[in-house]
């Protein structure tokens, strides 16, 4: 038993001895390994450690350098900027050193100049001296102060200034109407292509056609009678001669023309033809006349869109049918002149309403009965102020003759409209206006006289007919008339061969039975 234990305790010892010994060599080895490690790791902190200096040495020199290289740069450049001070004192020194010699000749240049100023004073003295003298002896001579030359002088300035501002206006105007001629001349062209024209010469004498040649009997009258008081109401000539089947109505004014034509034509259809018949006809057709007057200028307005004109106004337009200006018929010109204003005006950007409105009033003096003295575009400038047309209306009317200034652009566009519309070939004839402004002024001049109702100028103004009041005018008067008015026409007016003035004195007497 207790060699068991012992063998057993034994060998616990033995193994116990073993592993301690086994331990002891371990911790050995590890203790060897350890060393060997640590040697390694200090060899290789050494090799380390030198190459880390090895470097920072390297940087260090080549810090170095770049800092010398560095250093060397700035110090060169010191250098030079010292080069270039040095360099700029010495200009500096130079300059001063010139400024001093010259500041020496400028004091003796100044010392000389104000010696010669003194020398130039006194000159000026002596100057003025002589030159008073010298005006004095002018003054005496041309008889003149100094001032009064003197204003002559300015004076003559001026008006050579303004001869020359003068000519170059006109230079500038000239050049600019040649600029502007072509395009002047598309609108222009343009505006006749695009307007219809007519020639509309009209003459003083009207056709009245009769079927058979037995009415002329009827219309002459028991020794005349009939003839002679249609004769007297109408204010024109009926001439019934071997014309067949036609009665000739001679008169300046297309208004009693039609009048006369008028009347014969329903006397002839009624075929009662008396002097109280003729009368009465003559003045139920003067009514529709003025109807158609006031018709037809309604008709107008409306057919060129010209609206808001005074009653009165539209009036005067219509009567424009039966008149002419040198023959042409003034309401086909005037509403020519309308049309071409508009489509000159559109042309050009202005107000087209306001410019046909202007071109249909232009000659709207030329038909009214009152200021004969006046111009007609002055008349007619008046007419429409009256009827409170607006300021560029009247004044396109009063300006397109060039009596007034023109102050709107519409103006001068009607005036050229009216050029155009007069200039075509046949429109108008010179001599027709003429004729009808002498029978006119021959009928003006009888009707002046005190207690004449009517004057009528017939045949081609070879014969005045002047009718007088019975209670204002004595037989014994009507010779004197006569003569009086045959010397004032003598001595006022040209005319070729001779004029024959009747004065014609009627007492009616009228009485109803009842």
């Amino acid at each position: 038993m207790n060699s068991i234990v012992l063998c057993i305790l034994c060998s616990v010892l033995s193994a116990a001895l073993a592993i301690v010994v086994y331990i002891a060599i371990r911790k050995s080895v590890q203790k060897g390994r350890k060393d060997d490690i640590i040697r390694q790791a200090e060899l290789e902190g050494e090799k380390i450690k030198n190459e880390k200096i090895y470097q920072a040495k390297e940087k260090f020199l080549h810090l170095k350098e770049e800092h010398e290289k560095v250093i060397n740069e700035k110090n060169n450049a010191i250098r030079e900027a010292e080069n270039r001070i040095k360099q700029k004192e010495n200009a500096l020194n130079q300059q001063n050193s010139e400024l001093g010699r010259k500041n020496k000749e400028a004091d003796a240049i100044r010392e000389n100049l104000k010696a010669q100023l003194e020398v130039i004073a006194k000159k000026e003295e002596e100057y003025e001296k002589l030159r008073a003298q010298a005006i004095s002896q002018i003054e005496n001579i041309a008889g003149m102060s100094a001032k009064e030359a003197k204003d002559q002088l300015i004076q003559s300035m001026k008006d050579e200034a303004r001869t020359e501002a003068q000519s170059y206006i006109n230079d500038v105007m000239d050049e600019a109407r040649l600029t502007a001629s072509k395009e002047a001349k598309r609108i222009v062209i343009n505006t006749i292509q695009r307007t219809a024209t007519e020639t509309a010469i009209e003459n003083a004498v009207s056709v009245f056609h009769i079927d058979n040649d037995e009415v002329k009997g009827r219309i002459i009258g028991r020794e005349g009678r009939n003839i002679r008081a249609l004769e007297a109401a109408c204010g024109v000539e009926i001439v019934v001669d071997d014309t067949p089947d036609a009665i000739l109505i001679s008169g300046f004014d297309p208004v009693r023309r039609e009048i006369a034509r008028l009347s014969l034509h329903q006397l002839v259809v009624d075929g009662r033809i008396h002097p109280a018949r003729i009368e009465e006809v003559v003045a139920k057709v003067t009514k529709q006349i003025e109807d158609e007057i006031m018709e037809t200028g309604k008709r107008t307005c409306i057919d060129l869109g010209i609206h808001g004109l005074s009653p009165e106004l539209v009036r005067l337009i219509g009567r424009m049918k039966y008149r002419s200006s040198y023959g042409q018929n003034l309401l086909k010109h005037s509403r020519e002149v309308a049309n071409i204003s508009a489509i000159m005006a559109a042309e050009l950007g202005l107000n087209t309403k306001l410019a046909k409105r202007a071109g249909l009033l232009h000659d709207i003096g030329k038909v009214s009965e009152e200021e004969p003295d006046l111009p007609h575009a002055l008349l007619g400038m008046k007419l429409a102020e009256q009827y409170k047309e607006k300021p560029e209306v009247c004044n396109a009317i009063g300006a397109h003759h060039e009596e007034i200034e023109m102050s709107t652009t519409i103006a001068p566009i009607v005036m050229v409209a009216d050029a155009i519309s007069g200039a075509r070939p046949g429109a108008r004839r010179e001599v027709i206006e003429s004729y009808i402004k002498r029978l006119n002024d021959m009928e003006n001049i009888a009707s002046s006289y005190n207690g004449v109702t009517k004057a009528y100028a017939i045949q081609a103004g070879r014969e005045l007919r002047v009718i007088v009041g019975a209670d204002q005018v004595s037989d014994a008067d009507v010779e004197k008339m006569s003569a009086q008015i045959a010397k004032q026409i003598q001595d006022e007016m040209t005319y070729p061969g001779q004029v024959k003035i009747t004065v014609i004195r009627e007492i009616r007497s009228v009485a109803i039975a009842k």
